[in-house]
């Protein structure tokens, strides 16, 4: 099920954008245009659905569909966190510990349930409703991480991107230079990724007091949509490597 984009430099590139606008449009639409925590979920939460069904039918990889639905999971995952912190009073230490729980529990039912937690290795729906259901989780887990580093642990929102940017080299070097599972560290890399986007989509849109940049919800969400469409044009235009069924059928 050739159905996602190959694990490459383009794809982290896509998936922290994808994230830092899935932080600044949940944002947008929570709390620039009021609609509150809930009922923001909900609409994301209906995207998500939407674009999931989309994903599901296809037969292929369509970077403009899949990257939709990972926009939907961030958003979603912003909104959700933030009504499970602020809204339902949990602290983003508890919702963090909450989502770690339900992530731990998806994946090692994925595992009893395929084998394997590879997403190079697909080949059921089950697998990729699992597949789905853990970025989606982690996603969520990602916001509770971004806001617990940003707030509740004093290194605000540039400290809190830099501490994780720090720690995804360590990734990436143990990638390079050692035997560690490549699965552990794409599921580390990729749970990371979504804090650093929150903390980074934060520095942005936040007020130079409360220490960001100031760009505000709507000038970030639109900068980094340009910027996340350019990169599904590109995907979508570039030559696609071809699979080694692709090439035995061509020789035959």
């Amino acid at each position: 099920m050739k159905k996602i984009p190959e694990v490459t430099l383009l794809f982290w590139v896509m998936k922290i954008c994808a994230t830092t606008l899935g932080e600044t449009g949940g944002d947008l639409l929570a709390q620039t245009l009021k609609v509150g925590y809930g009922v923001s979920s909900l609409i994301f939460i209906g995207f998500f659905v939407a674009v999931l069904l989309g994903q599901l039918a296809a037969h292929r990889y369509i970077p403009a569909l899949y990257w939709s639905v990972i926009v939907a999971t961030s958003t979603a995952g912003t909104t959700m966190s933030d009504y499970m912190d602020r809204t339902l009073g949990l602290g983003y230490a508890t919702g963090s510990a909450i989502l770690v729980a339900i992530l731990l529990a998806i994946l090692g039912m994925w595992y009893v349930s395929e084998k394997s937690l590879s997403v190079t290795d697909i080949k059921t729906r089950r697998g990729e409703l699992f597949y789905w259901a853990a970025i989606l989780i982690s996603n969520t887990l990602g916001t509770a991480l971004g806001d617990f580093l940003a707030d509740d642990s004093g290194l605000g929102f540039g400290g809190g991107a830099l501490l994780i940017g720090g720690v995804l080299a360590v990734v990436v070097l143990a990638y390079y230079f050692t035997a560690v599972s490549r699965v552990l560290l794409f599921w580390i890399a990729f749970v990371l990724t979504r804090p650093f986007g929150a903390t980074f989509g934060d520095l942005l849109t936040k007020p130079t007091e409360k220490h960001g940049l100031g760009y505000g919800t709507k000038g970030s969400s639109l900068i980094l949509l340009v910027l996340l469409v350019a990169l599904v044009i590109y995907a979508t235009l570039r030559p696609q490597p071809v699979t080694d069924v692709e090439s035995e059928v061509k020789r035959l």
